[in-house]
C-alpha cells in the first residue's frame, strides 16, 4: 500500500489535506504540481457526463479530494463544487495565481470563487523538487 500511495501522490502532483478546525482545503506542491489541479478541473469539465448535478470524481490515494457538479460554487468539507462554468473559472484562477507564485507563497482562493463558501482553498507553493508523498502522515508512520 505504501508504494502505491506514494506513487499516487506523485501522479496527482500535490498533497491534499482538509483542516476542519481552520475550514481550509490545502493543496501543497510545486508550481507544476499545483497546475495539475488546474488540469484535473479542466479534464472534469470536459467530460460531458459531469454536466449533471451531483456528478463527482475523487482524486488522490485516499480519494479525499472530490470535485463535484453543483448549482452553486463553493469549497466545503465534502467537495470543491460548482457548475461546469464555475469549475472552469476556478481552473483559470488557479492558473493566474500560480503564474507569478514563488516557492514559499501561500495563495488563498475564496472571495474570487465563492465568497460565501465555508472553506478556503489554500495553495502552498513549494520548490520544484517537492515530493507530495513526503507530507502523508500515514506514509511517515510506516517508515519509522
Amino acid at each position: 500500500m505504501t508504494d502505491t500511495a506514494e506513487q499516487e501522490w506523485r501522479d496527482l502532483g500535490f498533497f491534499h489535506e482538509i483542516d476542519t478546525k481552520k475550514n481550509v482545503r490545502k493543496l501543497t506542491g510545486s508550481r507544476p504540481g499545483l497546475l495539475r489541479f488546474r488540469d484535473i478541473l479542466l479534464e472534469y469539465v470536459a467530460d460531458p457526463r459531469n454536466a449533471v448535478k451531483s456528478e463527482h470524481e475523487h482524486y488522490g490515494p485516499y480519494g479525499s479530494l472530490e470535485v463535484m457538479t453543483w448549482p452553486d460554487a463553493g469549497v466545503d468539507r465534502h467537495a470543491i463544487h460548482g457548475s461546469l462554468a464555475d469549475l472552469t473559472r476556478l481552473a483559470q484562477l488557479v492558473e493566474t495565481k500560480l503564474s507569478a507564485a514563488k516557492p514559499g507563497s501561500l495563495i488563498q482562493i475564496r472571495e474570487e470563487f465563492a465568497s460565501d463558501s465555508p472553506y478556503t482553498l489554500l495553495l502552498d507553493v513549494r520548490g520544484d523538487a517537492f515530493d507530495p508523498a513526503s507530507l502523508d502522515p500515514d506514509l511517515s508512520a510506516g517508515a519509522t
